[in-house]
């Protein structure tokens, strides 16, 4: 008796076939993350210089970056939500709008304070990996999606290695407006290219948006993060940084109550407290502190005078070229960290990455006086975190429905930011209790940077810990392409999970 033959599926167009548009999705989408990592890191070689250049004082200076700080941690959330609701690339193009009028303002002007409304107008850009994680995963076939989300991760590390000596040259050689001006061309070329290249995806999560809860979420991250940038100059123990401890815990207590009780609240709670979000975020903030301690802690070891023994002595604009190989690794290791999620499950490449991070603090440790061994180890260090920071969105974009890809990823970025504002004080609190007279200034001891490593190290184990309690990888795939399951199917995955 004969048999039917079974129907062969559809061959998939081959990439180099696609459209032009198409083929461009990806870089585009990663030419806007690379862009804003650039932007947040451009201004630190200016630091130094600015209280000359504004008139302001430097405790007034250093808010060009704590504003950028506050106002990507509140507006990333919030725009990750906004994408889900009325469109990923709209909402996009508008936080690229926003980063490009902000470098157009800094670029015209040099009042103080114009320059910090214009830096916290650029902390949009904080939203630009999430929203863009979220529309590759949407558009892009299964076979793609891995290398290009790793690729997108990879970006935050390849921009803030390009930029400390993109900037520092900049500074030397020209006015430091320059530097300003060219951020505001290349966020306006990647504004129109991201509009013409990238498709707006129609997977969407309708409702009304919660006004009280961005409020609510907006204020109680501004006072945490607040009390945490400014403890170290304010006082751990002064009147301020407690109250403002105090309104945060209050406010987000509240706020959490409002979210759990709300229709259609800004981040579904319910998704949180699920293991394998809940700990994922975690492991997010613990890898967002030993990653940030590398860069901060190399800066300083590299620039310190020779006179204090093991200083190095080196210009900004060496000091960044010792970080460039950083940046490199993490281009070139993010193909592999999507091939071991593909193979392992992406839990696996998170535990992996965080390991990789505590082994090359062990290196920092190990010898932290000679420039070939500080760029090794500052080189493992930043692999480790490309490999972390490959499986973190994979794995919010396994658990979690397809219309709330993109606001679970801002708040997964959210955590790193809160665990990076967190090892900057915890660094600075370590460097002014281990510091000593040289040549009559205050600098710190290599005693200091060395417990700056090993609190980094320590972290990162903690980060392996809380990988590897993340419930494994299920046999089912839910980073399904746009239109590939209904919205009853995504919630009853949701549910087996």
């Amino acid at each position: 008796m004969d048999q039917t033959a079974p129907i062969p599926p559809p061959p998939r167009t081959p990439a180099t076939t696609l459209p032009l548009r198409d083929r461009l999705t990806i870089p585009v989408l990663a030419s806007g993350g690379i862009l804003m990592a650039v932007m947040q890191t451009v201004v630190i070689p200016l630091l130094p210089d600015l209280p000359r250049l504004t008139g302001a004082s430097a405790a007034t200076v250093s808010w060009m970056v704590t504003a950028t700080l506050l106002s990507g941690a509140v507006l990333t959330p919030v725009l990750g939500r906004a994408g889900d609701m009325y469109g990923k690339r709209r909402v996009l193009t508008a936080a690229l709008v926003l980063m490009t009028a902000g470098s157009v303002v800094c670029a015209l002007s040099s009042d103080i304070g114009l320059l910090i409304a214009a830096r916290a107008l650029q902390g949009a850009a904080a939203s630009v990996v999430p929203l863009s994680i979220s529309i590759l995963r949407d558009e892009l076939p299964s076979e793609r999606r891995g290398s290009a989300v790793a690729l997108m991760s990879a970006t935050v590390g390849i921009g803030a290695a390009l930029g400390l000596p993109l900037a520092a040259l900049v500074v030397q050689y020209a006015d430091w407006h320059t530097m300003f001006w060219l951020t505001s061309v290349l966020g306006a070329l990647g504004a129109a290219a991201t509009r013409w290249a990238v498709k707006e995806s129609s997977v969407r999560e309708p409702g009304r948006f919660d006004v009280l809860g961005a409020v609510g979420l907006a204020t109680g991250l501004v006072c945490l993060l607040l009390g945490v940038s400014e403890g170290g100059i304010w006082g751990w123990g002064s009147a301020r940084i407690l109250a403002l401890f105090a309104a945060a815990l209050v406010v987000l207590a509240l706020w959490w109550w409002q979210q759990l009780r709300a229709e259609r609240p800004l981040v579904d709670l319910r998704l949180v407290t699920r293991p394998q979000v809940g700990l994922t975020h975690v492991a997010a903030l613990l890898t967002g502190f030993a990653f940030y301690a590398n860069s901060l802690v190399t800066a300083q070891l590299v620039q310190a005078p020779k006179g204090t023994g093991y200083g190095l002595g080196l210009s900004i604009v060496a000091t960044g070229l010792c970080l460039l190989p950083g940046g490199v690794s993490m281009l070139l290791f993010s193909p592999l960290s999507a091939r071991i999620s593909a193979a392992r499950g992406p839990r696996i490449t998170l535990s992996l990455g965080a390991a990789v991070i505590a082994g090359g603090y062990a290196v920092r440790i190990a010898d932290s006086r000679d420039l070939w061994m500080i760029i090794l180890g500052a080189t493992v260090v930043a692999t480790g975190t490309t490999l972390a920071y490959s499986a973190l969105p994979t794995l919010i974009l396994r658990a979690v429905p397809a219309g709330q890809t993109a606001s679970a990823n801002g708040v997964n970025v959210l955590m790193r930011t809160i665990g990076q504002a967190a090892s900057s004080a915890a660094v600075a609190a370590v460097l002014v209790h281990h510091s000593s007279p040289v040549d009559g200034v205050l600098v710190p001891a290599l005693h200091g940077y060395l417990l700056s490593f090993a609190m980094a190290g320590a972290v990162a184990v903690m980060a392996c810990v809380a990988a590897l309690s993340i419930p494994g990888d299920r046999a089912r795939d839910v980073m399904q392409p746009a239109g590939g399951a209904t919205r009853g199917a995504r919630d009853q995955t949701l549910e087996g999970t």
